[in-house]
């Protein structure tokens, strides 16, 4: 017989969505159970291991206090713990690995201790319950409710039955709204639906998603040789070639994201010592040697998620699960054989081919294959909701004769990105990257039409797959969670219905004061657009 367990809010997903919706609820009085498939916390910044994307003046002006908690706390592990240098230990804008996609590149594993931390002192005091290697395998509904999930634990096989008044869906994917039967949308609206500048032509298409990356670390010991097994089917992927992209996948050339131009992105443009060098090794770099005691580490540490792994070929959404599961294996291998190419055939920086010393280093993924412990999903199931975010609320040329995104009465949080859409699993659309102004979150994006005790965490709020690309990186997902969190908090302490605060504007009036009083950011200054090159590490001038 399956174990019951009752609570008040389970939170589906240990992503950054889940992570800070548990927090806000327990920081509100509440019980959590939080369930997790996998052993580490974070999804995107550490099981997936995509380092933090964030606006570019997120070093002095940040979306939520307890977001600011996380980076801080990711600095103070690396000064407490690590051999750094006498200047990067006193250095307040310390970035280990001085990556150029943002100001905070850290290993993978710091990251996941640091969630950990923030969220031990609730787990101690029994107000939250963190179930690791538990998989949702089943949902039950009762008229417009989820009465119960069915649980499978990972490591003995033992089901579990919980109930909960409150169901928060943080997975990946937006796995809950398929079981539970929640209405949802997956893949390309069209434009005719949604009047959107650059949504597709012709009908919807649900098949139509962002390629997916399955990332892995390396770093490069140059007189060693560390070359991988050709992996299975690497002369098809080497030879690979989109309609629209400048050569084969495999190659230092690539599609400009924003013009579509041919752009050369090599693994080496300069000394991988350097600081901000604009090449493949720097651009997601998590550990900077400089940055330590000579002799500390032999090498850097980079992140490979770039756009030659982007993986397109199939769908992993939406579809049955052996095809599911052959398209995330064909995806890893897709991976393996770009590192085989890099060493065995790239052309190098100084002449010759191939980057023999490049070594997997799953240690920092808490792999033993050196692959994320799971494919990053750049989009999944996204709930109908009673209000969708559209490109004409956030997107620059479609506001037209404006000079902010839209200002939403009912906003509970704030993001900055550039809408941001990678080649599609149709292999037909090369990237969607275009201006966006700094945006907010209405809490109506976060009501589902008809079930009234479900609430996205993450990516699977109400946007479109354009609006998507702009609300899908890390502190825009931890903000979605956060204001979750606490919306299914103030929900059960007033007995009402979360789409009932939003309804009555006392009621939204004085959640959204308890949002300020969490520390959340509801509303930017005025900022110029996020344009090409935006998103690039920023340092604010010294005083």
């Amino acid at each position: 017989m399956p174990t019951e367990l009752s609570t008040e809010i389970l939170v589906i997903g240990g992503g950054l969505g889940g992570v800070s919706a548990a927090l806000a609820a327990v920081r509100l009085g509440r019980k959590v159970v939080l369930l997790e498939e996998l052993d580490w916390l974070g999804g995107q910044l550490t099981s997936q291991g995509v380092p933090l994307d964030e606006a570019p003046w997120a070093e002095y002006l940040i979306n939520s206090q307890s977001f600011a908690a996380l980076r801080a706390g990711i600095r103070k592990h690396y000064q407490d713990y690590y051999p750094l240098t006498p200047r990067a230990r006193v250095d307040p804008l310390l970035n280990p690995g001085m990556g150029n996609v943002g100001t905070l590149c850290c290993e993978p594993a710091v990251a996941a201790k640091v969630l950990d931390a923030l969220l031990a002192p609730f787990v101690s005091t029994g107000a939250l319950m963190i179930l690791r290697r538990h998989r949702l395998t089943g949902c039950a509904t009762h008229a417009d409710k989820i009465a119960a999930v069915n649980v499978t634990n990972l490591e003995n096989g033992k089901q579990i039955v919980i109930s909960a008044a409150v169901v928060i869906d943080a997975t990946e994917t937006g796995d809950v709204l398929a079981m539970a039967d929640v209405e949802h949308v997956l893949g390309a609206e069209s434009q005719s639906e949604t009047n959107e500048l650059h949504a597709i032509t012709g009908p919807a298409d649900a098949l139509d998603q962002q390629a997916l990356t399955w990332g892995f670390a390396v770093d490069y010991l140059p007189e060693e040789d560390h070359t991988i097994d050709k992996p299975k089917g690497y002369d098809t992927f080497r030879d690979l070639k989109l309609d629209f992209w400048p050569g084969a996948q495999f190659g230092w050339t690539v599609s400009n994201h924003v013009t579509h131009e041919p752009l050369e992105r090599r693994l080496f443009a300069g000394d991988t010592d350097d600081e901000y060098v604009f090449d493949l090794w720097h651009a997601r770099r998590i550990l900077s040697r400089r940055n330590f005691l000579p002799g500390a580490f032999a090498s850097d540490i980079t992140i490979a998620n770039w756009p030659q792994i982007d993986y397109w070929l199939k769908p992993a959404v939406g579809v049955s699960l052996r095809e599911a599961d052959a398209a995330l294996d064909e995806a890893r291998r897709f991976s393996l054989s770009f590192l085989y190419w890099m060493q065995t055939e790239a052309p190098r920086h100084d002449g010759g081919a191939g980057y023999r010393g490049l070594r997997l280093r799953g240690d920092v993924l808490g792999t033993r294959d050196g692959l994320a412990k799971q494919a990053y999903f750049r989009e999944g199931r996204r709930i109908r909701a009673e209000f969708t975010i559209l490109e004409q609320h956030i997107g620059v040329e479609a506001r037209s004769g404006q000079q902010a995104a839209e200002n939403f009465p009912d906003s509970v949080g704030v993001g900055a990105y550039r809408i941001d859409l990678h080649p599609s699993t149709t292999g037909r659309r090369d990237t969607v990257d275009i201006d966006t102004y700094p945006f907010e979150i209405p809490l109506g994006a976060l009501l589902p039409v008809r079930v009234d005790n479900l609430l996205p965490a993450c990516k699977n709020l109400g946007t479109t797959r354009i609006t998507n690309g702009a609300y899908r990186v890390h502190p825009v997902e931890w903000s979605i969670g956060e204001a979750s969190g606490a919306l299914a908090a103030y929900s059960l302490q007033h007995r009402v219905p979360p789409r009932a605060i939003r309804q009555n504007p006392t009621r939204l009036y004085d959640f959204q004061s308890t949002l300020d009083r969490l520390g959340v950011l509801r509303r930017w200054p005025t900022f110029d657009a996020l344009r090409p090159g935006s998103r690039r590490g920023y340092r604010p001038p010294a005083q």
